[in-house]
């Protein structure tokens, strides 16, 4: 499987995304400040990916801290330190909710470790040592039963006995580049083909920072599934061509409301609003760390605006120049110089355009109210 984020004992290195999905290369991320340049550039992203990275790049800070007897002996100094390095990291990308859950837990974690008696600064960031390479595990663990749970949703309440195997379109990448591994949305994809029912996948380019045409073609293209790339404005002329049946689009979140308003990649509202009206089901695939109660709607969602760069450049290698090691990557203008450009980074999908939300403890659908009531998805889990 595609392995994206290495970690060993204090060790981190991360592919660099920048490069994919002409250059495979590893970079090492060792201090929060490596890791906030890291996300905030997009070298590593995907909700579920910024989070560990994260937690992991601050743990390696602490392994180096300890390594060279620099680490303050005190429990409450060292907690503080690991509440503002956090603190810190949550800003480098605000929409995705995974990052700031992780760093609410982590600092709860410490603060009952700091104030056991006899706690000291080293036992304080072995904890948040421990917790943060514990977060890479649960999280591969809960994409392979988000896979699982979204095939059999598929299987069951789409294909049932109508046709033996299902056609998936899917937007960004949300496979192993943007989780620990396995992946959600991409998840649900490689879970059908493992149980031999996946027909075709179809990714779309995602503009204007091409995850899906860079990221998840490779993904698709590593693991042989049989998948086709469109552009961003060929999906409607695909859900109306009888000859593709689509039967299902499912896409990740960076961040799903109370309600089930959920925000993702821009472009996603727009592949609902097309789904509804083709009669094809829209899924959302996340992990219950991505579903955010504190937040009402989707209207109380800070959206992320990048740079305007993005939209009128493109990077990619020169034709004909590359040899076995070398490479050279040339960006070029797109768009006419003097133009006013927006570049929302995501947009919100509203509830009533989703008829299911993928978790690692099953599907939740809208209730007789026809509403969606997350908050269960907690009572029940609590209870298991």
């Amino acid at each position: 499987m595609l392995q994206a984020i290495r970690y060993n004992h204090g060790k981190l290195a991360i592919i660099d995304q920048l490069q994919l999905p002409y250059v495979e290369k590893f970079i090492s991320v060792q201090t929060s400040e490596e890791a906030w340049h890291a996300i905030k550039e997009m070298r590593v992203r995907g909700a579920p990916a910024i989070a560990i990275v994260a937690a992991l790049a601050l743990a390696s800070e602490l392994h180096t801290l300890i390594a060279h007897d620099k680490l303050s002996s005190g429990a409450e100094e060292v907690k503080l330190f690991i509440k503002e390095k956090l603190n810190y990291l949550v800003s480098s990308r605000p929409t995705a909710v995974n990052l700031s859950d992780a760093a609410r837990k982590l600092e709860a974690n410490i603060s009952d470790y700091a104030d056991v008696t006899g706690a000291t600064g080293r036992t304080v960031a072995e904890a948040f040592i421990h917790a943060a390479e514990d977060m890479m595990t649960k999280d591969l663990e809960d994409n392979m039963k988000i896979g699982e749970n979204g095939a059999e949703w598929i299987i069951e309440r789409v294909l049932a006995a109508q046709k033996p195997t299902a056609t998936v379109v899917t937007h960004c990448n949300t496979g192993s580049l943007a989780t620990s591994g396995y992946g959600t949305a991409l998840g649900v994809i490689r879970a059908l083909a493992s149980k031999k029912v996946l027909e075709h996948a179809y990714c779309t380019e995602t503009r204007p920072y091409n995850q899906g045409s860079r990221l998840t073609a490779f993904e698709l293209v590593h693991d042989k599934l049989p998948a086709t790339l469109i552009t961003d404005s060929m999906v409607a002329a695909l859900l109306a061509n009888t000859k593709a049946k689509v039967d299902a689009i499912v896409v990740g979140a960076d961040r799903v409301a109370a309600n089930g308003d959920t925000a993702n990649k821009i472009g996603t509202y727009g592949l609902a609003v097309l789904a509804k009206y083709h009669g094809v089901k829209f899924l959302v695939a996340a992990p219950l760390t991505t579903i955010d109660l504190s937040t009402k709607s989707g209207e109380y969602i800070i959206i992320e605006e990048r740079p305007a760069a993005e939209v009128t450049k493109i990077k990619g290698p020169v034709e004909g120049y590359h040899s076995a090691d070398v490479m050279k990557l040339e960006t070029v203008h797109i768009a006419a110089k003097g133009i006013n450009v927006w570049n929302p980074a995501f947009d919100v999908t509203p509830s009533a355009l989703i008829d299911g939300i993928i978790t690692e403890v099953g599907v939740i659908e809208k209730e007789t109210d026809g509403q969606f009531h997350l908050e269960r998805l907690f009572k029940d889990h609590s209870a298991a």
